[in-house]
């Protein structure tokens, strides 16, 4: 198995692989909060619960497994693991989690069976699982899916449980798909960071390149989306209205838009000679046209509104649904689906008087009428909904003032999503009116339109909020609307009109818009939606459930990659309520370099198809078949590996403007921006380097030292920058400098210039100047200032105090300076 085994003597150690009868049952919680809620159901004295609060072991460190992986070389790579390693993992206060492991192997002696009622899902049954087999569990496991924690969906999952005697057969598949992504990502993100930070990072950068499985090509699907804005060029195209009057004085303008955009303003021009001379009969169509409420949320979806509407970031919206699932007021909130099952039709009468109890002011249109019921693709009442159905509120419902703001608007907004999705369909009234106008070019299409709300149906919960709700489609341009009017005169179908005249009217076209930080998840999920070719369309299909194709990462987990990227400096955030997301120049840099050296990671198409392959280990029928598939997927993740550190170690350095390098963690934050500004030595030698070489100097290499480091890393090499000064020499400490301007100005003595970038320069003159440590002023000034980082020169090694140890003379002994210099330089 994946995970090793403590000893057996050790004090988390069931003792019993296959415990006797006892007829005693422990139920493993994730948190002691949804333990406190099932316990009221619990009557037998045989029934033990335990709660992990979380995963209570992490994989090993790799400099812990071998120690010569502790150090980044390229040589030790690739590091693979048959198996991870896992450790007692710590809680947010540092403290190790060993206790709770033992109480928990105390737990388990004597008890027959296991009931797993964590979060239903892989990461839950994961966080089960993995305890159960570091403790030697080898007795009856079954899984209690929890889709929500009200009474009555408790008491459904206990239905089900009677209903599944394989559920913990089923549910060690899932746990076995979910430590193979661990297995993934952990040697994924350890092997492809370090490998590419050691070969294909530039020297200036000092921040590692990091590197995973899923934030890989979901840069890729940025930077593209980046490519295309980019390369976009505007393009005035040209739009045709016609001002016709009736013989009964209405008068209104149509207007020509077709599909395929004018370009050519003769063309435009061609029209509208054409149309200024027309005259003939209008053709109207009137006709209802019923529109149905939207979508149930799904996590991502729910994200993507909560940034539209309140400005929030995913994970924050993440955090508030499962504080209100676990709460016992919304369903299980890490789904991809839309929809409910068909089973739960008959729970929305009640629930949606529980909505009408708290929001008194919607009461009348909730209870006014039976809730109705929309079934199939089309409706959001399906067969399968999928492993979890849609966000949607309960019968448990919150009182108002008694849950925090954040908390109170999300539960509102989720159910008022569920009340319109059983409330009539909105139907509006629409009127067009239309010409057809012969020109040189062909019969032309003039049309306006109006719409009149004659059933407000679903939409009235909302008010003006209704007709803004629609989300466009992440990445793309704003498609072209039709023209409407905001009223239209009275006019029959075939009433005459004539021309009043005709004139053009100019636009641009714009660009793809920029995906925000609220639509990155929904992106991930539904990749379908911004590739173009049609076999990549066919390729992400899911021809089981069409709503939810398959796509990058898990609902679960999408929401952590954003971080991830703009850590290291890939992405970039707008401003606004959602930002927009902005590739940066390394990150250009980094997927350009990925699709050269291992095109297969740069390819988020080819990602998604490994992702819907990897989810077939979850969906295994047997353990022996989950097992099997585990196996055959770390095999091919080791292959792959190979593969990745074969093509890096055959590939160049990037080639990237140092000045981009971001200041590295630590640097300066005294300073806006949280960079300082370089020593006098190193500015003074990256002016002179600079004009050797005859190359401008870097904007901001005098007044950073992040940029100024970098201009020297690249063009002098690291340990120019390190050293700050022609050859590498060590400059001298900014307190022995201060000394050696005192000692100076005091005696009027010309301080030499090479004081001011060798340190061995600086303390030849405080030797021969300064015959005994200073006293007075002169100590006060030769003191060291605030710390600063000192350059270690080669053959030393830092303390931990963060000064250079002492470097020995040839004899082996400590090398005494004299006292003035060892004062100055503050040892």
């Amino acid at each position: 198995m994946s995970l090793s085994m403590p000893p057996a003597d050790s004090p988390v150690m069931s003792p019993a692989k296959s415990p006797a009868p006892s007829g005693r049952t422990l139920f493993f919680f994730e948190k002691p909060s949804a333990m406190r809620q099932l316990q009221r159901f619990f009557r037998s004295p045989g029934t033990v619960c335990v709660a992990a609060e979380g995963h209570l072991l992490t994989a090993e460190e790799p400099g812990r497994i071998r120690p010569e992986w502790k150090s980044w070389q390229f040589e030790t790579l690739p590091i693979v693991l048959d198996t991870l390693p896992v450790i007692c993992g710590t809680g947010r206060s540092g403290q190790s989690h060993a206790g709770k492991l033992a109480a928990i192997g105390q737990a388990l002696r004597g008890v027959e069976r296991v009931i797993i009622a964590t979060d239903p899902g892989r990461e839950g049954s994961m966080i089960a699982w993995e305890v159960l087999e570091h403790l030697g569990w080898r007795g009856r496991v079954d899984r209690l899916k929890l889709g929500a924690l009200d009474d009555v969906s408790v008491r459904r999952a206990f239905a089900t449980l009677a209903r599944e005697p394989e559920s913990g057969e089923q549910d060690y598949a899932a746990y076995l798909e979910a430590l193979c992504r661990q297995y993934e990502d952990y040697h994924l993100g350890l092997n492809g960071t370090r490998a590419i930070s050691l070969r294909l990072r530039p020297p200036a950068f000092r921040e590692p390149w990091r590197f995973g499985g899923v934030q890989t090509p979901t840069l890729a699907i940025l930077a593209d989306l980046e490519a295309r804005i980019r390369a976009f060029v505007p393009r005035e195209f040209f739009k045709v209205a016609l001002h016709v009057e009736t013989g009964t004085g209405a008068a209104l303008t149509l207007w020509h838009l077709p599909k395929e955009r004018i370009f050519e303003r003769s063309a435009a021009e061609t029209i509208r000679t054409a149309a200024a001379a027309w005259s003939g009969p209008l053709a109207v169509v009137q006709k209802d046209v019923r529109r149905a409420p939207p979508r149930l949320f799904s996590k991502d979806t729910l994200a993507r509104r909560c940034a539209k509407r309140f400005g929030w970031d995913p994970q924050h919206t993440a955090r508030l649904a499962q504080d209100l699932y676990d709460q016992g007021y919304l369903s299980y909130p890490r789904t991809e689906s839309e929809s409910l099952p068909e089973g739960q039709a008959g729970d929305a009468g009640a629930v949606m008087a529980a909505i009408g109890s708290v929001l008194a002011d919607l009461r009348p249109l909730l209870t006014a009428d039976a809730p109705v019921i929309r079934r199939g693709a089309r409706g959001h009442y399906v067969k399968d909904p999928g492993e979890h159905h849609a966000i949607v509120p309960l019968r448990k419902v919150p009182e108002r003032g008694r849950l925090e703001a954040d908390l109170f608007r999300l539960w509102e907004l989720v159910a008022k999503a569920y009340a319109a999705a059983h409330l009539p369909d909105g139907i509006d009234a629409r009127t067009e009116v239309a010409a057809e106008v012969a020109t040189p070019l062909g019969a032309k299409r003039f049309a306006v339109s109006g719409r009149v709300v004659r059933v407000p149906g679903w939409r009235a919960l909302y008010g003006a909020e209704a007709d803004v709700e629609a989300d466009l489609v992440p990445g793309k341009a704003r498609p072209e609307d039709e023209a409407r009017a905001a009223r239209l005169p009275a006019v029959d179908d075939g009433e005459a009109a004539t021309a009043a005249g005709a004139d053009i009217a100019e636009a641009v076209t714009e660009p793809p818009r920029r995906i925000t930080r609220g639509e990155l998840p929904v992106v991930m999920g539904r990749l379908i939606d911004q590739v173009d070719d049609p076999a990549a369309k066919r390729a992400l299909e899911n021809p089981v459930n069409p709503n939810e194709p398959k796509g990058l990462g898990t609902a679960a987990t999408r929401d952590s990659i954003l971080p991830k990227l703009l850590k290291s400096h890939y992405l970039a955030l707008g401003e606004g309520k959602d930002p927009a997301l902005t590739v940066t120049e390394v990150g250009l840099a980094f997927i350009a370099a990925v699709r050269r050296v291992f095109p297969a990671y740069g390819d988020p198409v080819g990602r998604a198809m490994f992702e819907a392959e990897l989810a077939e280990i979850g969906r295994a029928p047997t353990r022996a078949e989950a097992r099997a598939r585990a196996e055959a997927f770390r095999a091919r993740t080791r292959a792959r590996l190979d593969g990745l550190i074969s093509a890096i170690a055959e590939a160049g350095v990037v080639s990237l403007d140092p000045s981009l390098a971001p200041p590295s963690r630590g640097q300066g934050r005294g300073r806006a921006g949280g960079d300082r500004p370089p020593t006098p030595a190193m500015a003074a030698f990256a002016v002179s380097l600079a004009a050797r070489k005859g190359i401008a100097l870097p904007r901001g290499c005098k007044s950073s030292l992040a940029r100024c480091r970098a201009f020297l890393d690249a063009e002098a090499g690291p340990a120019a920058a390190r050293a700050g000064a022609p050859g590498g020499a060590r400059p001298p400490s900014a307190a022995m400098l201060r000394y050696a301007r005192s000692l100076a100005a005091e005696r009027g003595l010309d301080c030499p210039p090479e004081i001011e970038t060798q340190f061995e320069a600086c303390r030849r003159f405080l030797d021969a100047h300064a015959a005994s440590a200073p006293t007075g002023r002169a100590a006060r000034q030769a003191r060291p200032g605030p710390a600063e980082p000192m350059s270690v020169p080669a053959g030393t090694s830092p303390s931990r105090s963060g000064k250079p140890k002492s470097s020995k003379s040839q004899s082996g002994k400590p090398r005494r300076r004299p006292a003035a210099a060892r004062a100055a330089s503050g040892s």
